[in-house]
């Protein structure tokens, strides 16, 4: 059996939950082709094969997850921009709000929203377009953002 990349279709790409579910989706097929590369395990107690669990695998497998390696990419990015000029569209497109009128229900999210998620989740607080100044305080984040372990 071959794996073949889920494509998520456009009504869950617009969800304001879609980096959430993506997420989930990503650990997902992290987690199959892991066991697929990893094989399955012999039970000590009763003698039975079974499929590993998320913890063995992650204990298995020393690199960072999909989820982290993108959460740090992102913040890598953001860094890069965050030290370019004000009036670049670039900048202008990641702390920028969008205009007009908008839908009902949540707010969309914005690039700089994810950033400071990602931030807040490794315990960072204050300024992050004044951290991202200092090239070798923002690649400390970055890395700590890639090899963070969540419970």
């Amino acid at each position: 059996m071959l794996l073949q990349p889920q494509v998520l279709d456009t009504r869950q790409q617009k969800h304001p939950c879609a980096e959430v579910f993506c997420h989930g989706k990503l650990n997902w097929f992290e987690n199959r082709a892991l066991r697929r590369v990893f094989g399955s395990k012999r039970d000590e107690v009763t003698g039975e094969w079974r499929k590993l669990h998320n913890e063995e695998l992650r204990d298995l497998y020393s690199l960072p997850s999909i989820v982290r390696v993108v959460k740090s990419r992102r913040m890598r990015w953001a860094g890069h921009v965050a030290r370019m000029g004000e009036g670049r569209g670039v900048h202008r497109v990641l702390v920028g709000i969008p205009e007009g009128k908008r839908p009902l229900g949540r707010p969309r999210r914005r690039w700089e929203d994810n950033i400071k998620m990602d931030r807040r989740e490794v315990g960072g607080g204050g300024d992050w377009m004044e951290l991202a100044q200092d090239r070798d305080r923002w690649w400390a984040l970055v890395n700590t953002v890639m090899n963070f372990r969540v419970p």
